[in-house]
């Protein structure tokens, strides 16, 4: 059974990739410290290149990425990462449920005044972290994520990174097979509905996990 916390799954270019966040951001935030220790938390790989990102750091990247898209400067993203740690009392505190409750409210008081409607200029700053949070999964017994559903992949294909699938590559929620299995038989030749029959999926599916993926 993969351990959420400590078995490596993704490198740092593979989670920039699933979670559409420039690789340069993804290497800072995993060098960059807040309360003591990495902003995202990584571990030694075996070997270098090889993965060195947990489940639950690819939840804390994701946590980080609605603070950025938000508004939030680098330096703001680390003091209220920092706080919500030393509130909520955990090193992972960007990946625990509390994060809807008590984390949010921490996040707005380091928001600027002038991020009070964020993103698209309507939605409140909290309405779009609480949005970012309705596709994280939670452990009902430790409160911890158990998994990330990934936004940019349609209602019509959902597609998650659950650490108990596919060794952490996304996967497509209802048959658990792993995206690039389907976009790699697409590209290798083979029609959109010869993939869907393959894999027991609709061709509109099909179509929409490659639409997607290939626009990473």
């Amino acid at each position: 059974m993969v351990d959420r916390f400590t078995d490596p799954l993704l490198t740092p270019k593979d989670v920039a990739r699933h979670l559409w966040i420039p690789e340069s951001t993804v290497y800072h935030w995993l060098r960059d410290e807040a309360d003591g220790v990495p902003l995202v938390h990584r571990v030694v790989p075996e070997k270098r290149g090889w993965p060195s990102v947990p489940f639950i750091a690819v939840v804390e990247a994701y946590v980080l990425r609605a603070l950025r898209e938000s508004g939030l400067t680098k330096a703001k993203i680390r003091e209220a990462a920092a706080e919500v740690r030393r509130v909520l009392d955990t090193p992972y505190a960007l990946a625990t449920k509390k994060i809807a409750t008590d984390g949010v409210d921490i996040f707005v008081h380091y928001a600027h005044d002038d991020l009070a409607r964020a993103g698209d200029g309507q939605r409140p700053f909290r309405d779009l972290i609480d949005d970012y949070l309705l596709y994280v999964d939670w452990d009902a017994k430790d409160g911890y994520a158990s998994s990330l559903r990934l936004r940019q992949y349609p209602d019509v294909a959902p597609v998650t990174i659950d650490p108990r699938f596919g060794w952490g590559a996304p996967v497509v929620a209802s048959t658990k097979v792993p995206v690039d299995a389907i976009v790699d038989l697409w590209l290798a030749g083979e029609s959109l509905e010869d993939v869907a029959y393959e894999y027991g999926l609709s061709r509109e599916q099909v179509e929409a996990l490659c639409r997607v993926a290939r626009a990473a």
